[in-house]
Parts: structure tokens; C-alpha cells; sequence
């Protein structure tokens, strides 16, 4: 018999031992309140919420914590027995929810952001150095290059592109508008005559991105076809087109902001100057804190500066 018994014994499944925490939540709330009705209106929920709750935190106990009363919900020994523990799991998890809630608040930290070589040096940089000096608990990683970083696996906090991402995870909002028109180098306009449009740049050498930018249009400058013109170059940043621009290879469109800074450089076509959008991306779970609201503060700041760009942040 004995025997039989310890049999039995070794293959009963074990009790499972599993918890919700958040059921604890509800078991705080009927103690508190004595019925299913006031407990579900304390946490605005439905009252059949908080019955499935209850009956789902005694079954992963496996055993009774309230007796249906006409009184009420009236607490068994066990559940006297819990209060205490429950009461300081409260405690911990609104201590860890105040921490939470006090770092996104706090303007310190660290937000990596992902943008373009031009982007970052007409506007991360310095928003990043007015930031710091009214915020030196900020702290930045600025990663630059064409190449677009997966936000989704957090390889940045925020980015700043001239493609908008395809991603529902993400918030994307337009930042502002550049306008781009189709330059040349005084030296390239000396020895060449204004394109003639409907032409196709024939007699014209023409400098283009080597990958697709945004404000950029395929196998197009100003909207213009350029199967006439030669192409003298293909650049993978928008530094080295400019360069080659002002060195006199050829002609090419380029943003405005950039463009004024370099007086060599003349635009043509001025009227189809052409307006493309800088998208701000970002997770939602950083969004709205303190430090990340601060920097992007301090870029559209850093972006007035420049009467060419289109503000378009609210």
C-alpha cells in the first residue's frame, strides 16, 4: 500500500507556482474596497475583469481569498496573510514606476542619434553644443552615414532622415522642408551656357547622388530629364557632390542651406526649385521624454537659422 502511494505520489503533476503580478493589483483593490463593483470602479475596469482577475490569482495560489458574503467580499485567513506581501509588492512596483517616470523627466541621459554627415553637421551638432551647455548630464552618440540604422532593433534612440521610413512602430513626424535647386560652380558657368530646358542637358556633365537621397529624383535634375547629358559622377554623400560641384565637374541639384554657404556656387531654374521634407523618427517609448524633446528642441533652433528651410515641427 505503501508503495502504491509513493507510485501515486511521484506522478502527480507538480502545483504550478507561476504568477501574474498584475493580478495582485486586483486583490489589493476587492480588499480595499469590499466588492467586485467598487474594486472595478477604483481601477476602471469592468466588473467581470475583476471577477476573472480574482479567480485566475486563486487558482495560480490554489486557494480561496474572499468568500462572496451579502456583505461583500469578505477576506479569508489566507488572504490576511497576503495583504502584507502584496502591499509591498505595491510599493515596489510604484517605486520602480516613479524611477521610470523620474529619469524620462530628468534632462540627463544618454540618445543616440542616426542622421546624415550634412544633417549632422548643419543641425545635431549644434543643437548638441547649445544643449549641453544649459543640459551637461546629456550625453550623445552621433552615428552618421548613408546607410539607414534599424531603428526597430534600437540600433538608435531618434533619427533624423530625408526618407521616410516605412515602419508603424515608429513615430515619424516632418521636421521640416529643404528646398533644393540645380547648381553649378561660377568657374562651370563660364564655359558653359544656362541649360536650355526641354533639351535634356545636352553639352552639359552631370554630377549625381549615387544612391537615392529623398529630395533627389531618379535619372531627373529640376525635373528634367537628363538622358542628353553626360554624367561625369556619381558621389555617396552629399559632402562629396558638393565638392565636386564647386570644383567645377559639372552641375547638380543640392539643398539650398548647403549651397549658400559656398558663394562659387550659382543656381539656375530657380523657379523649379523644388521643396522635399527631413523627417524626425523616433520610438514612442522615448519620444516624449525630457531629454529627447530637449535635443529635438534645440535642432529645429539650430534649423532656423538657415531662411532657406521650411519649419514644419509642432
Amino acid at each position: 500500500m505503501d508503495k502504491l502511494i509513493n507510485i501515486r505520489a511521484c506522478n502527480t503533476k507538480p502545483r504550478q507556482t507561476g504568477m501574474d503580478w498584475n493580478n495582485v493589483r486586483y486583490f489589493l483593490a476587492i480588499y480595499k474596497m469590499k466588492t467586485l463593483a467598487a474594486a472595478a470602479n477604483l481601477l476602471d475596469v469592468d466588473q467581470a475583469t475583476v471577477g476573472r482577475r480574482l479567480n485566475a490569482l486563486e487558482r495560480q495560489l490554489n486557494t480561496r481569498l474572499f468568500l462572496r458574503t451579502t456583505a461583500g467580499m469578505m477576506p479569508t485567513p489566507f488572504a490576511d496573510l497576503l495583504l502584507p506581501q502584496a502591499l509591498r509588492l505595491e510599493e515596489a512596483a510604484l517605486s520602480m514606476q516613479k524611477t521610470v517616470q523620474d529619469s524620462d523627466l530628468r534632462l540627463a541621459g544618454l540618445i543616440r542619434i542616426a542622421t546624415t554627415d550634412t544633417l549632422a553637421q548643419f543641425f545635431v551638432i549644434p543643437a548638441v553644443e547649445a544643449l549641453q551647455k544649459q543640459h551637461p548630464d546629456i550625453e550623445v552618440v552621433l552615428l552618421t552615414g548613408a546607410e539607414l540604422v534599424n531603428m526597430n532593433r534600437r540600433e538608435a534612440d531618434i533619427a533624423l532622415r530625408t526618407i521616410r521610413p516605412e515602419s508603424p512602430l515608429l513615430i515619424t513626424r516632418k521636421l521640416m522642408e529643404l528646398t533644393v535647386s540645380l547648381y553649378g560652380s561660377a568657374h562651370y558657368w563660364r564655359t558653359h551656357s544656362t541649360p536650355a530646358r526641354g533639351e535634356h542637358f545636352t553639352g552639359h556633365t552631370l554630377l549625381l547622388p549615387l544612391q537615392p537621397t529623398g529630395w533627389s529624383e531618379p535619372e531627373q535634375l529640376a525635373g528634367e530629364s537628363i538622358d542628353q547629358g553626360k554624367i561625369g559622377m556619381r558621389c555617396n554623400t552629399l559632402f562629396s557632390l558638393c565638392a565636386a560641384t564647386r570644383s567645377g565637374l559639372g552641375i547638380t541639384e543640392l539643398p539650398d542651406f548647403l549651397a549658400h554657404e559656398y558663394p562659387e556656387l550659382q543656381a539656375v531654374w530657380t523657379e523649379r526649385r523644388r521643396r522635399y521634407p527631413v523627417w524626425l523618427v523616433a520610438h514612442p517609448d522615448l519620444y516624449k521624454t525630457a531629454r529627447v524633446r530637449a535635443l529635438i528642441d534645440a535642432i529645429c533652433i539650430a534649423a532656423a537659422a538657415y531662411p532657406s528651410l521650411v519649419p514644419a515641427f509642432t
